[in-house]
């Protein structure tokens, strides 16, 4: 198996969109009505959920119905449509529907504490809550809400009775589709507003990128709430005509087992994924599947690499992108790989050239080939900005560029190294988590003068978030009273690993703490 799928990752045939002349759709909903339309399409199983299975008209009838049950609660064109359901065909139908009548859908993260959760609520000002399992985290958090700021709670089953007459309503490609929070440097949470023609230009491409066909079957291992599931998952299976292999979350010990069961042929992972895979005790019938193609954002050494790809009979493939851009870099699929890298950038099988790249200097100047600097990024698969933060989208968006915070090098044959996150931002179980969000949190705390949270590297090939803190003249803290502090107020994704108590921090000259003396 693994022959057969080096082969089809370096010469598989292409999209079914490559070469193509005429308009694809340029918004999630006419995609969807698009590929539903499609005579392979019409009567085959489209998305597979642990025992059940939905063609593309089951799933654009449920959409329909959402549709219709938001529009009976008032959400109109514009509006937030916050879901709180994990990974299910629910977020999925619920997606789609809000999509359907102009409206925002903003996932989100289950795992993160009512005070997070109402930090984005406060920030999104959804009209409507979708959340059923998870009531009791939506209630707490929206305790801690203004009256104002309260959205309107329904269940997916009760959306689901409203008949299919959602109402007409034109979306446009540059319309905002998705807002996808994200941890900024600052503490505050961001939402990325992502928009159709992201989505529907990545659909497009993605399969051509890969290599995927509509005998395809993606596997989404990866939450709903992130955009690697959403674009390159669901959208990838969109543009190939492939199919969906939900998974409710990630485990290690049934990965292949559910991979199995579920017959997929490609899946998306994040570099901890693949440590994590690696890791676990090996298994007779580990290449027992019919698994082609993985996709990661991590670019290991060569001999890990290829162990990897031995061990379970599939081939890995690189690349990058970021929930403000999905038009990062991959590997090229017709070349030999180029071990370590990002690949090069990102492009169109139908429109060509549309992505740009600049290293660039602290000064603002052009960097030489194999001199690192900041990766600045121009395409129209670029996010809108950061809703309702303006200093913070001139920050990262000017001129037509997006700033992407994170320093590679560029070789004299376009392929780029990633070498450092330019941006405080660590990088954790496939999150990232802002330092200054931990350390607002551990400042909170009464017996804490001062904090400094780090990323330090992890077995799992990301990074370890490990905190320093000083106590109060004369005063001391407990570590395990402060982590049990910690706890109710991030996600356990968020609490450091280790916690390290100083009398004081170093600090540089103009009195920043000095974290790089911390290490």
């Amino acid at each position: 198996m693994f022959e057969r799928a080096r082969l089809r990752y370096q010469h598989g045939a292409h999209s079914p969109t490559a070469g193509r002349v005429s308009a694809f759709p340029e918004t999630i909903p006419e995609l969807l009505a698009w590929r539903a339309a499609s005579v392979a399409s019409r009567d085959a199983a489209w998305l597979f959920f642990e025992d059940r299975t939905w063609t593309l008209a089951d799933v654009v009838t449920s959409v329909d119905q959402v549709a219709a049950g938001l529009a009976e609660r008032g959400v109109v064109y514009g509006d937030r449509v916050a879901v709180l359901l994990g990974n299910r065909p629910d977020t999925l139908f619920a997606w789609f529907g809000a999509n359907r009548i102009g409206a925002i859908f903003a996932p989100l993260n289950p795992a993160l504490t009512p005070f997070e959760i109402a930090g984005l609520l406060r920030l999104m000002k959804a009209r409507v809550l979708v959340v059923d399992q998870h009531e009791a985290l939506a209630h707490a958090a929206c305790a801690l809400l203004d009256a104002n700021d309260r959205p309107t709670f329904v269940t997916p089953d009760t959306l689901g009775r409203s008949g299919t007459n959602a109402p007409q309503v034109d979306v446009h490609a540059d319309d905002v589709a998705v807002l996808l929070a994200t941890s900024g440097t600052t503490g505050v949470p961001k939402a990325v507003m992502q928009t159709h023609r992201t989505y529907t230009l990545t659909a497009e491409a993605l399969p051509w990128w890969l290599g995927l066909t509509n005998a395809d079957r993606v596997l989404v291992a990866l939450p709903l709430f992130h955009i690697n599931a959403q674009a390159y998952s669901t959208m990838g299976a969109l543009g190939a005509g492939a199919s969906l292999a939900l998974l409710p979350k990630f485990s290690a010990s049934r990965f292949w087992d559910d991979a199995r069961r579920l017959g997929a042929t490609q899946v998306n992972a994040v570099g901890a994924i693949v440590h994590i895979l690696m890791k676990s005790e090996p298994r007779a019938n580990d290449r027992d599947h019919r698994v082609c193609t993985c996709y990661t954002a991590l670019a290991l050494p060569e001999a890990q690499h290829r162990a990897f790809e031995e061990r379970f009979g599939v081939a890995l493939t690189v690349g990058y992108g970021m929930s403000e851009t999905t038009f990062g870099t991959v590997w090229p699929r017709d070349e030999a790989p180029r071990y370590g890298s990002m690949g090069r950038l990102r492009q169109h099988p139908r429109l060509g050239e549309i992505n740009r790249a600049r290293v660039v200097r602290d000064d603002g100047t052009d960097a030489n080939d194999d001199e690192t600097g900041e990766l600045w990024l121009a395409n129209p698969a670029t996010m809108r900005g950061y809703w309702g933060d303006d200093a913070q989208t001139r920050a990262v968006l000017a001129d037509g560029w997006l700033r992407t915070g994170d320093l590679v090098r560029r070789d004299a044959d376009g392929f780029f190294t990633f070498v450092s996150r330019k941006k405080e931002v660590i990088r954790r179980r496939g999150e990232n988590v802002a330092a200054a969000e931990i350390e607002a949190a551990i400042l909170a705390h009464p017996d804490v003068r001062e904090a400094a949270a780090i990323g330090v590297p992890s077995e799992l090939g990301e990074e370890e978030i490990v905190a320093y803190v000083a106590p109060h003249p004369g005063g001391t803290i407990d570590v395990d009273a402060l982590r049990a502090w910690l706890r109710d107020r991030l996600a356990d994704f968020k609490v450091p690993s280790a916690i390290h108590v100083r009398d004081a921090l170093p600090r540089t000259a103009t009195e920043r703490i000095a974290k790089h003396l911390l290490r």
